[in-house]
């Protein structure tokens, strides 16, 4: 693994962190709040607040996602590091595409 990949690694998943206590911590006051999901989505549509958080929750888990992928594909099976680089690579545009439909839907949809 480069240090570039190492760093973006790292760094991913320490920012992920709060973005997941925070996720988990509104998932249960929702829950317990009775709240159903039409009310959730009325709460969350329109909210520039709620697209940046989960924004950058998608893109730190894609490149978190996209570079362990890579690592394991490596490290597992015989493709050279320019096939696993390219699915990784692959993997990061498509959790980051996958996550802003997501966010549309939730947001603006």
């Amino acid at each position: 693994m480069s240090p570039v990949s190492y760093l973006l690694q790292r760094g991913t998943a320490m920012l992920m962190v709060p973005l997941i206590i925070t996720h988990l911590a509104v998932i249960i006051m929702a829950v317990q709040g009775g709240l159903s999901a039409e009310e959730i989505l009325s709460r969350t549509h329109g909210s520039m607040m709620w697209a940046g958080f989960y924004g950058l929750f998608v893109f730190a888990a894609s490149i978190h996602a996209g570079i362990g992928m890579q690592t394991i594909l490596r490290e597992w099976t015989p493709l050279g590091r320019l096939a696993s680089a390219n699915i990784g690579h692959a993997l990061i545009a498509i959790l980051w595409v996958l996550g802003a439909r997501a966010i549309y839907a939730v947001v603006w949809a």
